[in-house]
């Protein structure tokens, strides 16, 4: 059996790694676009404290965080993955009883998350915050460096037999998948010297050269990955199966799907504390405002916008205004932090159905427009509601369409894995919770396209073409 896998992120790389383990044949075609979602992600998981009126979402989420553990033991090495907790903060303890109850009410079926317990002073833990923030400490929780964890399973699937094109592709009604020489997609900018790939990325031809960062497209399947090619104009590529998981690409890969999926940009500033041993600091998910988290050589992450500005894949004044002002007033010991990097992610996001209104950054079916301005860092998280700090929940604006199980309602905005036309699976849709999600979607998605039965019912994640009732 052959199974062709579009999009080299964390989805498709996960799904050509489980393929590939079950002797499956497989291509991996990737066009290393700007803006991929799993380049900038900050990699946070901790799934307990969303999705209270989503169990399709939470399920997906808490399997995501469960499957964790197996697959970097399958993986060995140092595949980005670290258990760190996660601190949940507010000015005002009484702030976090609601977030408490729901996760006390969740512990019996998801005893990961470990004993939650109260922290009367979070700087103890992660010693830029205000001090005078109360917090609660979930301990199961654990961030993951992208980039790496992408490579680890990319270059596990190329040892398994796996092969790279690099390219462009396009899917026929048929199945049958056209890869071309990648050029830029409508509405992704080229940087000064004619790259359109991720910060230091890919040249505009697509060829696989020319990288300043680790784990970025280009340099992350050139050094990091053996293999992969690059033909001239376009090509054929044949398989019994097509596997598409594009992220926000999916749509232009797949025209079934069409406008259903769209980007959303998240903004992410990476800052350097000299001296400071941030590897061990928690994950921060305040009430208000940005995530935090720490990684190892004196970085932290601090973000993310929340845009919807289709595919512009931009660095902004604007979004690096809000994203270091916010986090300074949960953080006021960043003050003095070297900015190091800055990252966009454009998260796939599928609505139910298509979207409604004109053009990629149409308001969602239902409610209030939460993006008057069409940005947003964080917000308000009573804690029942869906909304994770500094990301947008899958629930956020969708007024009365919200989704509390079984089939999803038009005009919803939640993943979608299934089988969408004979001998084509599609795997988008994560939103802000890719590096949650995503080695599972890829797992769950690998099983749909070789008939086997997958760990998770997947009759809540299909598609919906219809209109509304």
């Amino acid at each position: 059996m052959r199974v062709v896998v579009i999009g080299g992120g964390i989805v498709g790389a996960a799904a050509a790694f489980h393929l590939t383990r079950r002797g499956v044949s497989v291509v991996v075609v990737d066009a290393g676009l700007s803006g991929r979602a799993t380049d900038a992600g900050a990699g946070i998981v901790c799934p307990w404290v969303d999705h209270a009126d989503s169990s399709a979402w939470y399920q997906l989420s808490c399997g995501g965080a469960r499957h964790y553990p197996s697959l970097v033991e399958l993986l060995g090495g140092d595949s980005g993955y670290a258990r760190v907790g996660a601190l949940l903060v507010a000015e005002d303890p009484v702030e976090l009883d609601p977030v408490e109850a729901l996760l006390a009410e969740r512990y019996a079926g998801a005893p990961e998350m470990g004993e939650v317990r109260r922290v009367t002073r979070p700087v103890d833990l992660f010693p830029a915050l205000d001090p005078s923030l109360a917090g609660l400490f979930v301990p199961g929780a654990a961030r993951v460096n992208g980039r790496r964890l992408r490579d680890a399973l990319l270059t596990a699937a190329v040892a398994g037999g796996a092969e790279l094109v690099y390219g462009t592709a396009t899917v026929s009604a048929d199945g049958t998948v056209i890869v071309t020489s990648p050029t830029p997609a409508p509405g992704v900018a080229r940087d000064a010297e004619g790259r359109d790939g991720a910060p230091g990325g890919i040249p505009g031809n697509g060829a696989p050269s020319g990288t300043s960062g680790e784990g970025l497209p280009g340099g992350a399947l050139r050094e990091g990955v053996p293999g992969g090619t690059l033909g001239e104009g376009w090509r054929e590529v044949s398989g019994d199966v097509v596997l598409v998981a594009a992220g926000a690409w999916s749509g232009g890969v797949w025209p079934g799907l069409g406008a259903a999926v769209t980007a959303r940009r998240g903004q992410i500033v990476h800052v350097e504390l000299p001296g400071r041993d941030t590897g061990s600091w928690p994950i921060v998910l305040p009430q208000r405002g940005p995530y935090l988290l720490g990684f190892p050589g004196s970085r932290v992450v601090v973000g993310a916008t929340v845009e919807d500005v289709g595919f512009d894949a931009r660095v902004t004044v604007g979004g690096l205004e809000e994203v270091l002002a916010s986090g300074m007033l949960v953080a006021p010991g960043l003050r003095d932090a070297t900015v190091v990097e800055t990252r966009v992610g454009l998260r796939p996001v599928y609505t139910a159905g298509g979207r409604v209104g004109v053009g990629l950054a149409a308001t969602q079916v239902g409610g209030d427009d939460p993006m008057a301005r069409q940005e947003q860092v964080g917000g308000d998280r009573p804690g029942a509601r869906q909304e994770q700090v500094g990301r947008e929940g899958p629930g956020v604006g969708d007024g009365e369409a919200e989704f509390t199980g079984g089939r999803a309602a038009y005009g919803e905005e939640r993943p979608v894995i299934a089988e969408v036309a004979p001998k084509v699976i599609v795997a988008t849709g994560l939103s802000a919770y890719g590096l949650t999600a995503g080695p599972y979607a890829g797992l769950l998605a690998a099983c749909l396209a070789i008939g086997e039965t997958p760990p998770l019912d997947l009759a809540p994640y299909g598609m919906i073409t219809s209109s509304p009732p």
